[in-house]
């Protein structure tokens, strides 16, 4: 009846609405048949004796099982790193003047072009596979350190690379409105052009992308600017989604609903009108506690406005070398209950269910549900929430699929 049916372990399954928020199976059965979950319950609910149902049964030992965890956005493709410019600004050197000095994004925009593909695919194959030890298994990549078409062709190209030779579900997401190249300096209207014209089209054209992305802020792109971009994307039947009200209100959440976006990103200054804008688009928000935490940021995310409007809120490391230069996922929730007060299984579900639903992968993969992807991790912890009380410790003791290179 299965390919494989593991028993003797409790499951977290992460459905939507369950009365205990983590869809808590004990004592439960899990049957697999081919790459989808066919079955699940407890297992004294089994239709027969396990070793009837499957010539391949697997004992957990008790341990939990939750679905393969998602990180939903994140810069991993990049060469170089800006730890020498984080030591500068602990020194009180302002982030202008090192801007100024040619450091900021433009430096890894220049180390990016510099390296090779194949440079670029070896750091992040390292850094992937930290993730994937912590059970990630599906994963939002996004380019945007080029910004000229040859080198956002290069990481969505290892972004390619990386989802194949790994065996991973990987979201590629076009980022070239990320900021303003040098050789635009002064001209943000042609570089949008430019984007929209020509790098866009023939990298879709070329089958690499999946997503569009874009940083509407006021030292990134306006929305005006943005539109362009999205009505590109609409055109091309790409979906989008924005880094919005980070820094202030730009009512960028509001242009991300109106063109019915994947997720809103940042969203720590958005308003009730954006909120509810996302709520009646089905827009997800995606909060990035790594991101707030290291740039010592102090305004907090709508999190009761975004309860009170039911926008998904899912979480993710937003690893960047400028930023967040995290690598881990369970940090995130820790980080998402501790800063944002978000409860256990919020956060869980914010980087299963929701971060599927910000990926526009909900019918796919992010709960443990008969038809879904069998992706999943088994934990050696107590109790679900146990994932987000520890930090600084992986409690992952094995993951389904493996992934290929680990």
């Amino acid at each position: 009846m299965f390919d494989t049916l593991w028993i003797n372990i409790h499951a977290a399954t992460m459905a939507e609405n369950q009365a205990d928020g983590f869809g808590i199976i004990k004592n439960a059965a899990v049957g697999i048949q081919g790459k989808n979950v066919s079955w699940i319950g407890p297992a004294a609910e089994l239709p027969g004796k396990p070793g009837a149902l499957s010539q391949d049964v697997r004992d957990g030992g008790g341990k939990w099982m939750t679905p393969a965890l998602i990180d939903c956005h994140t810069h991993l493709i990049y060469a170089g790193d800006r730890a020498a410019e984080f030591e500068q600004r602990l020194q009180g050197v302002s982030y202008a003047d090192i801007a100024k000095a040619g450091g900021g994004i433009l430096s890894t925009v220049r180390a990016t072009r510099e390296a090779t593909e194949q440079q670029l695919y070896e750091a992040a194959l390292g850094r992937v596979r930290t993730l994937m030890r912590e059970g990630v298994m599906t994963f939002e990549m996004k380019s945007g350190y080029g910004l000229d078409t040859a080198t956002e062709r290069k990481i969505l190209r290892v972004a390619t690379r990386l989802r194949d030779d790994l065996g991973l579900r990987v979201q590629r997401t076009f980022l070239g409105a990320h900021a303003l190249p040098p050789e635009y300096a002064g001209r943000a209207d042609d570089y949008i052009n430019f984007v929209c014209n020509e790098m866009l089209p023939a990298l879709d054209a070329e089958k690499l992308v999946d997503a569009v992305d874009g940083f509407c802020e006021n030292i990134g792109f306006t929305r005006e600017q943005m539109e362009k971009v999205f009505k590109i994307a609409a055109a091309l039947g790409l979906p989008v989604k924005l880094h919005a009200e980070q820094l202030s209100n730009q009512r960028g959440a509001e242009l991300a609903a109106q063109y019915h976006a994947l997720s809103a990103d940042h969203v720590e200054y958005l308003d009730e009108a954006g909120v509810k804008a996302m709520a009646d688009a089905g827009t997800a928000a995606v909060l990035l506690p790594g991101a707030f935490y290291f740039l010592r940021e102090k305004q907090l995310p709508p999190v009761d406005l975004l309860r009170k409007y039911k926008v998904p809120m899912a979480l993710a490391t937003d690893h960047n070398p400028g930023t967040s230069p995290t690598l881990s996922l369970l940090l995130m929730l820790n980080m998402a209950c501790t800063f944002f007060r978000l409860t256990p299984e919020e956060a869980l579900a914010g980087v299963t269910r929701h971060a599927a639903r910000a990926l526009g992968f909900q019918d796919i993969c992010g709960t443990l549900e008969k038809g879904k992807d069998a992706a999943f991790v088994l934990w050696d912890i107590n109790h679900p929430r146990d994932l987000c009380y520890y930090f600084g410790n992986n409690p992952c003791s094995d993951r389904m699929p493996t992934g290929k290179t680990l």
